[in-house]
C-alpha cells in the first residue's frame, strides 16, 4: 500500500501496517520540496511548539494518551524516550524525537521511504492495493487540486478560522439569558442561543482590551488570504469601538429580561454539540494569542470563569469536511474517490482533526481499518466514550454543520444521565468510562486479529505511569 505524508499520522500509519506484514511505500516530498514551516526532511517533525499536551489520567489529553499505549501506538512510545521535563504535560526533544522516528521508517525491512512529491492521488496509488493520504495542513498545491477533484472542490478548506469554544458548566447562568433574536425570552429559558450582554461601560472596557491585545505573529504565506476569508474579531474592532456593535456583538432583537431592555451589545453562544456540554462564541474569529483570549475574552459577562475546550485559531490548513466526506473508519466516501482506483484513507490534520496526539491516533485508527480491509473483515466500532471515538463521532457525524477541526475535549464525550457536579470527579468518572471501553475495544480488535501490542512499540502501563 501507499501513505503519503511522513509526519506524525503518516510514519505511524505505516510504521503499524509495516509491523502488521503489509508492504508500504510512504512518499515524503521533503527535503526534495519544502514548506514555509519545516527546517529539515525528517520524518514527524514538530514545527510548533514540542508539547503533547498534559499527562493526567482524568485529563482529555490523558485519555487520548491511554489510548496510545494500551493500542500500541509506535511514535507515542518515541515521545515517552526523548521526553524532558515539562511538568503534568509531555514534551519532547524534537529533533531526538523526529530523528528516532525516521530511523524506524528507514531501518524497518517492510517500508519504502520515497522522497518525491506526490502530484496525483492516482498517480500515487499505482500499484497500490489501497491508499492513505495523510499530507497534513501544508499540502502542496497539486495534490490539494487532486484532492478537490476526488472530493469536491467545496469540500475541500485552506483557511482554519475557528472560534473559541467554552465549556458549558463553566459559564455563569446568573449573566446570560437564552433567546434567539426577535423572539420573546420567555423568563430566559427559549432561543437556540445563550446572549452576554454587556452595559455600556463593559463594552468600553473589553474592546480596549481587546485592541491593545497580544496577536500571534503569522506568516506570510497566511497573512496575504487569510483576512480575506475572515475578519478576526479584533481587526473588526480596529475599524472603528461601535464597529464590533453592528456586527458580531450586535444587540439588535435581543432583550435582556433582567433589564426589559436591549443590551448595549450582546455575544451570541451557540451549542457545539447535541448534548449543549460546550458552546462556540458565535463570530468570535481570532488571530490573539492563547494566554490573550483567557484574558480578554473572560472580561465578557458570563464568561468570567470560562473553561475553553478550543482556543480561537486563524492559520493555513488544507483539511477536508469531515461530516460530508468521511466514514468512521476514515474512508473517504466522497464519489469522485472511485476514480482513484483503491480506496482512499485520510490521517491526521488534513482529515478534520487538531493536535499532535489526535494526528498520530488517527494515523493509528486508519492503520486499523486499512489492516481489517486487507483482511476482507470490519473492523470493530469504536467506542464513542472514548477520547478518540468521541471526536471521530463528532468529526464524521453529517449533522455536524460548518466544520471546523477539532483536538479531543469533554465536551465532545456524552454526558452521564445522571450529571456529576464537581468537575474533577466527572473528568476522572469521563476516564475511568472510556478506559472500561476501551478494554472492550482491545478485545474486539484482539479477536479480529488487529491488535499491535504495546509492548511492540514500547510503550506500557497507564499514560500517568500506573
Amino acid at each position: 500500500m501507499t501513505v503519503l505524508g511522513a509526519g506524525l499520522a503518516g510514519s505511524e500509519a505505516a510504521l503499524q501496517l509495516a509491523d502488521r506484514g503489509v508492504r508500504v511505500r510512504l512518499v515524503e516530498m521533503r527535503p526534495a520540496v519544502g514548506t514555509p514551516v519545516h527546517a529539515t526532511g525528517s520524518c514527524a517533525e514538530l514545527v510548533c511548539s514540542n508539547s503533547l499536551k498534559s499527562t493526567k489520567f482524568e485529563s482529555a489529553a490523558g485519555m487520548l494518551k491511554e489510548e496510545l499505549v494500551r493500542l500500541g501506538s509506535r511514535l507515542y512510545a518515541v515521545a515517552l524516550r526523548n521526553a524532558v521535563p515539562a511538568g503534568g504535560a509531555l514534551a519532547v526533544d524534537r529533533e531526538a524525537f523526529a530523528r528516532e522516528v525516521t530511523a524506524l521508517v528507514e531501518e524497518h525491512p517492510s517500508i519504502d521511504l520515497v522522497r518525491h512529491e506526490a502530484l496525483n492521488l492516482g498517480e500515487a496509488a499505482r500499484g497500490a492495493d489501497v491508499l492513505v493520504v495523510a499530507t497534513g495542513p501544508l499540502t502542496s498545491d497539486a495534490l490539494a487540486s487532486s484532492l478537490a477533484e476526488a472530493a469536491g472542490a467545496e469540500h475541500l478548506a485552506f483557511f482554519d478560522a475557528a472560534a473559541p469554544i467554552v465549556m458549558a458548566d463553566s459559564l455563569d447562568g446568573s449573566k446570560l439569558f437564552r433567546q434567539s433574536r426577535y423572539e420573546d425570552a420567555d423568563g430566559g429559558q427559549a432561543g437556540d442561543y445563550l446572549n452576554a450582554p454587556f452595559s455600556r461601560a463593559e463594552y468600553e472596557a473589553f474592546i480596549s482590551s481587546l485592541v491593545t491585545a497580544e496577536r500571534v505573529v503569522q506568516r506570510d504565506f497566511e497573512s496575504r488570504d487569510l483576512f480575506q476569508a475572515c475578519q478576526p474579531i479584533e481587526e473588526i474592532a480596529r475599524k472603528g469601538p461601535d464597529a464590533p456593535r453592528f456586527g458580531p456583538l450586535k444587540p439588535v432583537g435581543l432583550t435582556d429580561p433582567r433589564t426589559g431592555r436591549r443590551p448595549w451589545a450582546a455575544l451570541q453562544l451557540r451549542a457545539e454539540d447535541a448534548h449543549g456540554e460546550s458552546y462556540n462564541l458565535v463570530g468570535f474569529q481570532t488571530n490573539l494569542t492563547f494566554p490573550e483570549q483567557r484574558r480578554v475574552f473572560c472580561m465578557i459577562p458570563g464568561l468570567e470563569h470560562a473553561e475553553f475546550a478550543r482556543y480561537g485559531v486563524m492559520h493555513r490548513n488544507t483539511f477536508v469536511d469531515a461530516p460530508r466526506l468521511l466514514g468512521p473508519d476514515l474512508r473517504l466516501r466522497a464519489s469522485g474517490a472511485a476514480a482513484i482506483g483503491v480506496p482512499v484513507f485520510l490521517a491526521g490534520q488534513i482529515a478534520g482533526t487538531e493536535g499532535y496526539c489526535e494526528a498520530i491516533r488517527s494515523g493509528l485508527h486508519a492503520a486499523v481499518s486499512v489492516a481489517a480491509l486487507l483482511k476482507g473483515r470490519a473492523a470493530p466500532s469504536l467506542p464513542i466514550e472514548t477520547a478518540f471515538g468521541a471526536l471521530l463521532a463528532y468529526a464524521t457525524d453529517p449533522a455536524t454543520v460548518d466544520y471546523q477541526p477539532m483536538h479531543v475535549n469533554f465536551g465532545i464525550l456524552p454526558p452521564f444521565e445522571q450529571r456529576i457536579r464537581n468537575k474533577r470527579e466527572r473528568y476522572r468518572a469521563y476516564a475511568e468510562r472510556g478506559s472500561r471501553a476501551l478494554a472492550v475495544y482491545e478485545d474486539e480488535l484482539a479477536n479480529a486479529d488487529l491488535l499491535l501490542h504495546a509492548s511492540a512499540g514500547g510503550a506500557q502501563g497507564r499514560c500517568d505511569g500506573a
